[in-house]
């Protein structure tokens, strides 16, 4: 039963763990590869101390060749000239400098191997952080566009509007403003019609000029263009 118990609890403990780590999935993706990166540039100093470590053993070893050339052909011309105790100590500074000729090339070796494999091991640790970076950026955002979705389609909280209320909202006010308007309109038109009603009154008992020719009007201008 305690066994029991205890996987429970593991199973819990890691079922939490997981959930964590899935609601947290794009924080630790952002930092396993700013890990990644800088894993990426500690190679990238490791190797240039290894490609400048080759150099030295390049040029240590191009001075060795070209000693040991040296000295054989002053060996060569004292062996010529019969001086055997010079020639034997020649021989053995060009013996010990072959020895280092053979040790630097053996390095150079080894550097030349290392910088193959760190180039190799950074080319494709470039490519993978480019596909991460690539992946992690699309995954942000894949989930800005979830969550927008989510907004779209969850219930509007009690104390805010959605766009539909809001829209009907806007169409009621429109229409009450449309209304408005027509009575205002007329309205403007009675007040106007009152007016002109009381203006022709008064014209018509003569108070002030007319508002419009009457026929005696007319009879008289006509008269007036016959005796003319």
């Amino acid at each position: 039963m305690f066994k029991m118990f205890v996987t429970l609890f593991r199973g819990s403990v890691t079922e939490a763990g997981e959930a964590i780590a899935d609601r947290n999935a794009l924080l630790i993706l952002d930092q396993q590869l700013r890990d990644a990166t800088a894993a990426f540039d500690r190679a990238k100093k490791a190797l240039a101390v290894a490609i400048a470590q080759d150099q030295q053993e390049s040029a240590r070893l191009a001075a060795t060749k070209g000693r040991v050339v040296d000295l054989e052909n002053r060996v060569g011309a004292a062996l010529h000239a019969g001086d055997e105790i010079l020639a034997r100590e020649g021989a053995e500074a060009i013996a010990a400098l072959e020895a280092d000729r053979d040790a630097a090339a053996a390095a150079q070796a080894l550097f030349a191997t290392e910088i193959l494999r760190l180039r190799r091991h950074l080319a494709q640790a470039q490519t993978r952080i480019a596909e991460l970076d690539r992946g992690r950026r699309l995954a942000r955002a894949s989930e800005a566009v979830r969550e927008m979705r989510r907004g779209r389609t969850e219930a509007a909280r009690p104390h805010e509007a959605t766009l539909g209320v809001a829209e009907q909202t806007l169409k009621r006010l429109r229409e009450r403003q449309t209304q408005a308007e027509a009575a205002d309109l007329a309205l403007d038109e009675l007040d106007g019609a009152a007016t002109i009603s009381v203006t022709e009154k008064l014209a018509a008992r003569g108070y002030g000029p007319r508002l419009k020719p009457t026929a005696d009007d007319v009879l008289a201008r006509l008269r007036g263009m016959a005796t003319a």
